[in-house]
């Protein structure tokens, strides 16, 4: 029986990928929305725009006022918590 594909919160639980890193991630979304795959330390790689592409679609992004920047950010954590990245 094949093992099920990892979550990125299954990576953190694991102590795999840090929660630094995922606010990394975030923060580059965040500074260029077309930014090419991150590649955490253990090697693993997560296309943060294309994931958020699917989750959000129809979403319009909210202006830049600092409550909905966090509003925004806290969506993108939860849909990149559920992904599942490319293992190295």
């Amino acid at each position: 029986m094949q093992a099920k594909p990892l979550t990125l919160a299954d990576l953190r639980n694991a102590g795999i990928i840090t929660s630094t890193e995922i606010v990394a991630a975030i923060d580059l979304f965040m500074r260029d929305p077309a930014a090419p795959l991150y590649r955490f330390a253990s090697g693993h790689t997560l296309d943060v725009a294309g994931i958020l592409a699917v989750e959000m679609m129809g979403d319009a992004l909210p202006a830049q006022s600092i409550l909905q920047e966090k509003i925004l950010r806290t969506k993108i954590a939860a849909a990149i918590m559920a992904a599942h990245p490319v293992s190295p």
